[in-house]
């Protein structure tokens, strides 16, 4: 696996743990708004973040997602 895919799947893991969700939820969230996309494009900036930051930034840009679809 790249070291992007390695990261992607790090970036489910911690927010799985970090929302108490199942996988199943996470990749049906990530899907619904493309978060995998974002997660991969922002690959360079998040890999030096902390667990929980990435979470946040996730959580953030899902949010903004959501405010676009209003």
């Amino acid at each position: 696996m790249s070291n992007e895919g390695n990261f992607l799947t790090y970036c489910i893991e911690q927010y799985k743990f970090d929302k108490g969700m199942t996988g199943k939820e996470v990749i049906a969230l990530f899907k619904q708004y493309k978060v995998l996309e974002y997660i991969f494009s922002s690959c360079d900036a998040l890999h030096t973040a902390k667990a929980k930051y990435i979470t946040k930034d996730i959580d953030l840009y899902i949010e903004a997602c959501k405010a676009v679809e209003d």
